[in-house]
């Protein structure tokens, strides 16, 4: 799609993705309320927001990140913090209701409009994605993936031993005056652990009443949503001064320091925005799945994020879109519904569901063997790999496609 778009007349380009958004927007409408595959659909969209976050990251800037799953976990908690009766003790017992309606208003607990807790979501993770960023700007190559991997392990043990970690005195005045809470103890924690958090608040916007459970329809206009305002956001954020320097620092890091780009400043902004799309999806995630729970934050989870990134392209928006719903289709619907009875039709005791991530490490060998540049790749990255040799010996102006291309 990359490649189609480059060749189209700018006009045309436009059309094209207009038509592709329109069809987006008509899809559910094709299948009933409650299908398993809108359900299906609603969590690749999440997934593409997530991955574009980790592309900033990796694709742009050139930065391995194998903590991914560390924003994924705070946007997710943060939603579970503001959005549900986690902290049962707020407003005296009565609750703490900020822009909330319907049943929300009426429990106990946190209860924020699901904007507001995206707003949060987003400076809770920026922040952390600084803070990544800062032991790695001496680091390069493999040190940074073992500093962002110790990251990622150091929140999903903070996820599953939370419930040990007492907050001190937070509520006490006010938990303290609810019945049975002398049992429970008078400090809040800072998780549920493997318990999870649930139920969590289901979307409430203004002017429109708060979402169901069943109504998946909603739930993916909202995704399909976040998709648009991110892709916005990274087609800008490529095109930019600050793009240029991420293509610049991902190509040299040292030539780039020498043509006078501020390298802290440049890394720590791709950690921090990056994350900050984690986030988003996170809390996004945490309200539609109604929990957030250890278990959901797993290593293995930052890698399936990053083969969406590998497989479809790195530095490519358009590829990472077509690697998340792909590999989010395969592994939520073609392995468990379709795939999973083969081993066992066969005389094998087992289930293909064991071998997902298998499966992906296959993809991913498979890719990077036939086409390492990805399904869709960036277009400095195709020339790069199969157009710059071909180029110079034919004379034609390499060079000067590559410089038109800096900003992609």
């Amino acid at each position: 799609m990359s490649a189609l778009l480059h060749k189209l007349p700018r006009g045309h380009e436009r059309l094209l993705v207009a038509i592709v958004i329109a069809a987006a927007a008509l899809l559910p409408l094709l299948f009933a309320t409650g299908s398993p595959f809108i359900d299906d659909a609603v969590i690749a969209l999440a997934f593409v927001v997530m991955a574009l976050g980790l592309n900033i990251i990796v694709g742009f800037a050139g930065l391995l990140d194998l903590g991914y799953v560390a924003f994924f976990a705070i946007g997710a908690y943060t939603m579970g913090w503001l959005g549900s009766n986690f902290f049962f003790g707020a407003g005296g017992g009565e609750g703490l209701h900020i822009l909330v309606s319907g049943r929300a208003a009426e429990l106990p607990g946190v209860h924020v409009n699901f904007i507001l807790v995206i707003l949060v979501a987003v400076v809770f993770t920026t922040i952390a994605g600084m803070i990544i960023g800062l032991p790695t700007l001496r680091l390069r190559g493999d040190y940074i993936a073992v500093v962002t991997l110790a990251f990622g392990e150091i929140i999903g043990r903070l996820a599953t031993n939370g419930d040990q970690i007492r907050i001190g005195g937070l509520w006490d005045a006010t938990v303290a005056k609810l019945p049975g809470v002398t049992e429970l103890g008078s400090e809040a924690v800072l998780t549920r652990g493997k318990q999870g958090i649930t139920p969590i608040d289901k979307i409430d916007l203004p002017f429109l009443d708060p979402f169901g459970s069943l109504d998946v329809r909603s739930w993916y206009f909202v995704a399909l949503a976040l998709v648009l305002i991110v892709l916005f956001v990274n087609f800008r954020l490529r095109d930019s001064r600050l793009g240029r320097a991420w293509v610049a620092l991902r190509e040299d890091e040292v030539a780039a320091a020498s043509m006078g780009i501020p390298i802290v400043r440049t890394k720590l902004l791709a950690y921090g925005i990056g994350a900050a799309f984690g986030g988003i999806s996170g809390a996004f995630l945490g309200s539609y799945l109604n929990t957030v729970n250890a278990d959901q934050f797993q290593f293995s989870f930052s890698i399936f994020v990053l083969a969406m990134v590998i497989i479809g392209g790195l530095g490519s928006i358009w590829g990472v879109v077509i690697g998340a719903v792909l590999l989010s289709f395969i592994n939520g619907y073609l392995i468990p519904d379709v795939l999973n009875a083969i081993p066992r039709d066969i005389g094998l005791d087992f289930d293909l569901t064991q071998l997902s991530y298998g499966i992906f490490g296959f993809l991913l060998v498979i890719v990077m063997v036939l086409r390492p540049e990805g399904l869709i790749p960036e277009r400095r990255r195709r020339l790069e790999l199969h157009g710059v040799g071909a180029g110079v010996r034919a004379g034609a102006g390499t060079d000067v496609e590559l410089a038109d291309d800096a900003p992609r």
